[in-house]
């Protein structure tokens, strides 16, 4: 099959969703297929005119023969030619609708929902990453239910955390730095406990610069600024020391189309702290972590507080977490769920 993924660039960037396309690419060409990366210029989600003429000019040069699958990140600048994308058959890959993401005016989130309900509904299939972007997609954006699939990312075999050692606990969140993750939520709820011995490493690269300066600041003003490092983007094997050395796993998240840093972290035996924010929630055993409101700093803080200090309910959460994250999918059958869900396309 000849395949063509159409994904903002660039796409080396680092992100769950990206890491999930680049899985796909690789679990395509080892089963055999032809596949072709185009990356789209110009502004995603919220398009400009260089997004719109590079999304012209990726259909002009991808071949009739060849099956169109577009990132839900650059699907927005499709809108003008939802028509074509209708004729050809294309398939949306949707981590999250871009309309619910954080950090929209009212009028930018009516564009994005506008150009998604236009869009949804014209594609040949969605393919969502939960159950629960699935369901969205129907109940709010107008998609035919029977034109959904679901295809949940994959996970590595890990080895298990070995904890810090301590002393104190040591909590890793790994997440890009945007307004959704909620990075503010949990410094804010972590300073309210000041009183326990702990310090948190945040992975991830910061993609909004503003904000990330504003989250250094935010340390600083909680008084935290010394239990707190910035790793930035770290390389997969910096990453993976990082889980072997932690303690307790924690994201704040305001929306999680699945969440593929929390499912790494259950593959390494992590406890966990989140807030429930989207489909996050449903991947997270009770027996694993401690759940929260997303936003809710007072119900994160309280709840983090055992899990801190209590290293006998920590091992508990952990022997949950293993467990839970041996069940979860590998990524060696998931390019071959996403063939089969093109194929219902055409069925």
């Amino acid at each position: 099959m000849k395949l063509a993924l159409l994904v903002p660039g660039p796409f080396s960037t680092v992100s769950g969703g990206y890491g999930y396309d680049r899985r796909l690419v690789e679990g395509f060409r080892q089963a055999g297929h032809e596949v072709r990366v185009v990356e789209l210029d110009g502004r995603h989600p919220l398009p400009d005119m260089a997004a719109q003429a590079a999304a012209r000019a990726a259909l002009d040069a991808v071949p009739s023969d060849t099956c169109l699958i577009i990132d839900g990140l650059g699907l927005p600048a499709f809108a003008p030619f939802a028509d074509e994308l209708e004729a050809r058959g294309a398939i949306g890959l949707i981590h999250h609708p871009t309309a619910i993401e954080p950090g929209f005016d009212e009028e930018e989130r009516d564009d994005l929902r506008q150009r998604e309900t236009l869009l949804f509904p014209r594609m040949a299939r969605l393919v969502a990453t939960s159950r629960l972007t699935a369901d969205r997609l129907s109940g709010e954006f107008g998609a035919d239910a029977a034109r959904i699939g679901v295809v949940e990312p994959g996970t590595d075999p890990a080895p298990r955390s070995q904890g810090s050692g301590g002393p104190g606990c040591a909590i890793l969140s790994v997440a890009v730095l945007v307004p959704r993750k909620g990075h503010d939520v949990l410094m804010r709820a972590l300073s309210k406990l000041s009183d326990l011995d702990w310090k948190l490493t945040i992975a991830g690269a910061p993609r909004d610069r503003v904000h990330a300066q504003s989250l250094a600041a935010l340390a600083e003003e909680l008084s935290i600024a010394q239990r707190v490092t910035f790793a930035g983007e770290v390389a997969q094997d910096d990453l993976e020391a990082l889980y072997a050395r932690a303690d307790l796993f924690a994201l704040a998240t305001h929306w999680e189309g699945y969440g593929m840093a929390a499912a790494e972290a259950l593959a390494h035996g992590l406890p966990l702290a989140i807030t429930a924010g989207g489909a996050i929630a449903d991947l997270v055993p009770l027996q694993a972590g401690v759940i929260s409101p997303p936003g809710d700093v007072a119900s994160l803080s309280r709840a983090m507080r055992r899990p801190i200090y209590d290293t006998r309910l920590r091992a508990e959460m952990a022997d949950a977490a293993w467990a839970a994250g041996q069940k979860l999918p590998r990524w060696n059958d998931r390019a071959g769920a996403f063939i089969a869900e093109i194929e219902r396309a055409s069925a």
